[in-house]
């Protein structure tokens, strides 16, 4: 049986990190395996330029109504404030950018 040492006293560590450093029975800062749905999952990942978003609420709300739409699987948004922000939509396929438009205008803003 592995110890796991989260106190960090020098009793059972070899110092450093919340394992002492060396090999980690925690999992800690290890790189995770993708699964076998993870790599063989295709993805696809268009931008969208989204103009009018000023703050973190704007990026919560588009954020908000694009994932909503059907075969998203992920949106990140890289916000720039009174400029065109760039929307990243991950999804298992390809997705109408007509459905996306519409969620954005939802959201009340528009597609550059």
């Amino acid at each position: 049986m592995t110890r796991l040492n989260l106190l960090g006293d020098s009793a059972t560590a070899s110092g450093g990190g919340c394992c002492g450093g060396g090999a980690c029975g925690c999992g800690h800062g290890a790189a995770e395996a993708p699964t076998t749905a993870d790599a063989t999952a295709a993805v696809d990942a268009n931008e969208y330029l989204v103009t009018g978003m000023t703050c973190g609420h704007c990026v919560a709300s588009v954020k908000e109504e694009v994932g909503a739409v059907d075969g998203v699987q992920a949106v990140e948004v890289a916000l720039v404030k009174g400029g065109a922000s760039r929307v990243t939509v991950q999804s298992a396929g390809p997705i109408d950018e007509a459905k996306i438009r519409a969620a954005v205008e939802e959201a009340g803003y528009q597609l550059a």
